[in-house]
């Protein structure tokens, strides 16, 4: 049987033998040896449709009329012409045909410059048409704070249809009408709600849907690129921000096929304006109960005096969600030196092991989910918290064969999900074998489970944890060749926290204890660094040192703010959820008095009499190169050993298992500065109510 597969497929394309893949589509083979044909609604990442005609080719011995090459799959022998004078006319046809209703709104379309149409018909149209009637007209359609429409553009090549109901799993858009009457719309007058709707506008090949927030302000042609990473998810998307002199333009995915493919959430894409608002862009001081502006020599002269003259273990310092991996590890070199172990990364008090790399990062990798067959969700939405890795969890449900069980709330999910119940209790039943899901989970060969955050901050979240870890074992989710224990984080900062073990030592306070101390007046300094997700009503009699770049909740407490950058505006290490090494570039320059993070702390050290020996980022990167494999290979996830998780006593607690809260669109200080942000809030969290 073996012996029969055909390895390749030889085809003859223009007059030159190729050999190709079985299975792919004309389309496909042809991209796959250089040979350029134009297309409108095929998209590599979406079911084909066939309906816009553009890539019409001649196959010989075929049809006796040109063939849609995306619908048609090559066979051995197959020979394919792409360039005759009868595939040209028919392409010259087709475009003149897609254009008698398209407006001629070039000078003032959003997409000029960078659109499908423009190029196409520049390259194959005729440049003529012999049609003068009358353009139809279509109604503006809303689709919400997010996507500009103009319908009278729209050739109906159904990309956007497809991807909100293949990738995004919403269905919210479809075609309705017949003929010269068709239109792509809600069926009801409704926003899109998808949190990955955006990519919408990446995939439209004309300027029907472009972006409310970019609508005319400006051209591609005066942008500047910058390739880089977002941080406002623990995802760690590779995005391209586009900036005119110092402001940030837009934000556009970049393709990543191990992390985001070609996709990004909405607030990654459009949260950018909240970069220009309530900016922290010179220190300041408390005095007589009110901040004032100050230079940078004296707010380090303030808070290096205070450090100075405070006993050690009456400091602390918390790092927050968007910290960067340099800063949070000047911060933990400065912090021992001045002898306080009090410091932490985990704003949430989420119960994480730090030396255990294994037990707090998603092993299974982002493209690794695609080689799962079972998945058992604990205690998460990743709908919310992750809205890519939910897309890949849903690219590999529609292959088939993968069944998904939930253990928490009764949450929506975008795919079939079997939910087993709230209670903490299932995990023991499944840890001991006696669950009915036990049967499916034994005979799965790469099972895969997920644990969200907010299974980690209970009472009883280490038994939680340490029951996880031995349903992995047991089930043999962990092998040499497979590991499907995986942690789904939602801050882009926490696990370069934990790897740069920025957690208590020996006798050192957690943030739990540092807060109750900080409100009880027994710990005198707290240094926050980009914390702003803490209860701050805790720290009114402690003396805060807040390092950041946003006026946010940490600002509004603080008696001496010292002005970091935003992600956009330096050179930074993070690490994704999966553990991979991740860096920002700069794109544009932090405003007014505002420094790089690390920088700060240096200078700070300097001020407190103790040398950190890091001249430059390149110093600082070197002496990361020793913590571990992953800081040497950036970019690639490094494989981690297992270690058994264990727990002295399993107790847990009757509470069933509740996810906080939450805004999507509002998670850290710049989607919470931002206005599209607000506006989304807006329109689907107090309207859907």
């Amino acid at each position: 049987m073996g012996s029969c597969v055909t390895v390749v497929v030889r085809v003859t394309i223009n007059s030159k033998e190729c050999e190709v893949e079985p299975g792919l589509t004309i389309i496909q083979a042809c991209e796959a040896v250089g040979v350029e044909i134009p297309r409108f609604c095929y998209h590599e990442r979406l079911a084909i449709a066939g309906n816009c005609r553009m890539c019409l080719v001649e196959v010989e011995g075929g049809p006796p009329k040109p063939v849609a090459s995306c619908a048609m799959p090559v066979a051995e022998g197959m020979v394919i012409h792409t360039d005759t004078p009868k595939v040209k006319k028919a392409r010259e046809g087709v475009l003149e045909f897609l254009l008698i209703n398209h407006p001629l709104d070039c000078p003032i379309c959003d997409q000029g410059g960078e659109c499908d149409l423009q190029d196409i018909t520049m390259a194959y149209g005729k440049g003529t048409s012999r049609l003068d009637e009358h353009k139809r007209a279509v109604p503006k359609k809303h689709f919400g704070p997010l996507i500009e429409t103009a319908m009278n553009r729209c050739i109906h090549c159904t990309r956007c249809v497809r991807f909100l109901s293949d990738v995004a799993g919403t269905n919210e858009l479809g075609g309705i009408g017949r003929g010269e009457n068709v239109e792509i719309s809600t069926y009801i007058k409704r926003h899109i709600s998808s949190e990955l709707s955006g990519n919408i506008i990446d995939l439209c090949p004309v300027g029907a849907l472009t972006s409310k927030p970019y609508s005319f302000t400006a051209r591609p042609w005066e942008l500047s690129h910058c390739e880089t990473i977002d941080v406002l998810d623990a995802v760690g998307s590779s995005i391209r921000v586009d900036y005119r002199g110092p402001e940030v333009m837009r934000i556009l995915p970049r393709l990543n096929e191990e992390v985001n493919e070609e996709w990004i959430s909405d607030k990654t894409r459009f949260a950018y304006d909240g970069l220009k608002v309530q900016r922290l862009d010179q220190p300041y001081v408390k005095k007589d109960g009110k901040l004032v502006p100050v230079d940078w020599n004296e707010a380090l002269t303030v808070a290096a005096k205070k450090l100075k003259n405070t006993k050690s273990s009456k400091i602390a310092a918390i790092a927050g969600d968007l910290a960067d991996c340099e800063s949070m590890f000047l911060l933990k070199e400065m912090m021992q030196k001045l002898g306080s172990a009090n410091m932490d990364c985990r704003q949430d008090g989420a119960k994480l092991i730090p030396n255990n790399r294994g037990s707090y990062v998603f092993n299974t990798t982002i493209e690794g989910i695609e080689n799962a067959d079972l998945c058992l969700l604990i205690n998460t939405n990743p709908k919310v918290e992750a809205p890519i890795i939910n897309a890949r969890i849903r690219k590999r449900y529609l292959q088939g064969n993968f069944p998904i069980a939930s253990i928490g709330p009764d949450v929506q999910y975008l795919y079939h999900v079997e939910k087993l119940g709230d209670n903490p209790g299932i995990l023991n039943k499944i840890a001991k074998g006696s669950h009915k899901f036990c049967k499916l989970l034994s005979t799965a060969q790469n099972p895969m489970l997920i644990i969200g955050q907010d299974a980690l901050i209970r009472d009883d979240s280490e038994s939680i944890l340490a029951l996880v870890g031995t349903i992995a074992e047991k089930f043999n989710m962990v092998r040499d060749d497979w590991n499907g224990f995986n942690v789904l984080h939602k801050a882009a900062a926490r696990v370069g926290g934990l790897d740069i073990g920025f957690v208590p030592k020996k006798d050192g306070k957690d943030i739990n204890q540092i807060l109750k101390q900080a409100e009880s007046g027994e710990m005198e300094v707290v240094y926050l660094l980009d914390a702003d997700e803490i209860d701050t009503l805790k720290l009114e009699n402690a003396f805060v040192i807040y390092q950041g770049h946003h006026g946010d909740q940490g600002a509004h407490i603080a008696d001496v703010i010292l002005p970091g950058a935003a992600y956009t505006e330096k050179y930074a290490t993070y690490v994704n959820t999966e553990g991979r090494v991740q860096r920002t570039n700069l794109a544009v320059s932090p405003p007014g008095e505002a420094k790089e993070d690390w920088l700060i702390i240096k200078n700070l050290s300097q001020y407190l009499g103790l040398s950190l020996p890091y001249d430059g980022l390149f110093d600082v990167r070197k002496k990361l190169d020793t913590i571990g494999l992953q800081f040497r290979n950036a970019d690639q996830v490094v494989k981690n050993k297992w270690v058994p998780i264990t727990c002295d006593e399993i107790k847990l607690s009757s509470t069933p298992f509740s996810l906080e809260e939450c805004n999507f669109y509002m998670t850290d200080s710049i989607s919470r500065s931002s206005k599209i942000m607000a506006d989304c809030t807006k329109a689907f969290y107090e309207y859907a109510s």
